[in-house]
């Protein structure tokens, strides 16, 4: 079976099919943007509870997130390219070459000084080592790392935690993704469970009632991008910061389970 990565590298039939499905309305939607200016001063809000995601105040919609593994580009630098923030591994690294795993409290710091969102995510496995064949029991030892690795890294005790379904997973291994996301549940809790996967699987969850917030990924998406997710991965290893090969990720809520 191809992989995800050689069937994002040759998917332009793809990318024009979520042109005109209203995904992107150019081509300069692809290039990171600054922010608007505000019109007005942010009204007061109540903080959250502590049962709930933290969630800053700005709407970064539409802005772009960047997701790596391979080493660690500097905040400048990434935010100097435009780009609002990082999706970032709470997790061990796989492989020699994943040296940018998992995300370290000098990494945060050095982000939150120049002013980044951070989003977390757990992955592992890949293909046939894939996290989520570990199904429910997996789902609670991998949350388990992944929660910890977040909280050493600096990150916030209610903060969202993305499970990775790196996969099309078909029909018959659905069941055992949604038992892999329960045990994700039954660990930090729904409020703070997010997933990363395609349009039929994030379709497949909510109607389990499973995962809180999705990041959507195009293999097996058919052009589509769903309207539940959070943050749309667009574009897979076509550009790099600092050396670094970098996956680009538009923000499509306001609230994305950034801290």
């Amino acid at each position: 079976m191809a992989s995800r990565r050689d069937f994002l590298r040759n998917a332009a039939v793809g990318l024009a099919a979520m042109q005109a499905g209203g995904a992107f309305s150019s081509l300069g939607d692809l290039v990171p943007s600054s922010p608007p200016a505000p019109t007005s001063p942010p009204s007061p809000s109540t903080p959250p509870s502590p049962s709930e995601p933290t969630i800053p105040g700005s709407d970064d919609t539409g802005q772009i997130l960047i997701d790596y593994a391979a080493g660690v580009p500097s905040a400048a630098s990434i935010k100097r390219a435009g780009y609002r923030g990082v999706i970032r591994y709470m997790s061990e690294p796989r492989a020699s070459w994943m040296i940018g795993k998992p995300m370290r409290a000098s990494e945060v710091a050095d982000m939150k000084s120049q002013g980044l969102a951070i989003v977390s995510c757990y992955q592992f496995g890949k293909d046939v080592t894939s996290d989520w064949r570990a199904g429910y029991n997996g789902g609670i030892r991998h949350a388990a790392i992944g929660e910890r690795l977040h909280r050493e890294a600096g990150g916030p005790s209610n903060a969202v935690i993305y499970a990775a379904i790196d996969s099309n997973p078909s029909s018959s291994e659905l069941e055992l993704v949604a038992g892999y996301i329960r045990g994700w549940q039954d660990t930090i809790g729904a409020a703070r469970t997010g997933v990363y996967a395609n349009y039929p699987t994030i379709d497949f969850l909510r109607g389990r009632g499973l995962g809180r917030y999705f990041w959507m990924h195009n293999w097996g998406s058919g052009g589509r991008v769903h309207p539940a997710a959070h943050i749309h991965q667009f574009e897979i290893d076509r550009l790099s910061v600092d050396g670094v090969g970098i996956d680009r990720n538009r923000i499509l809520k306001a609230g994305y389970g950034q801290w």
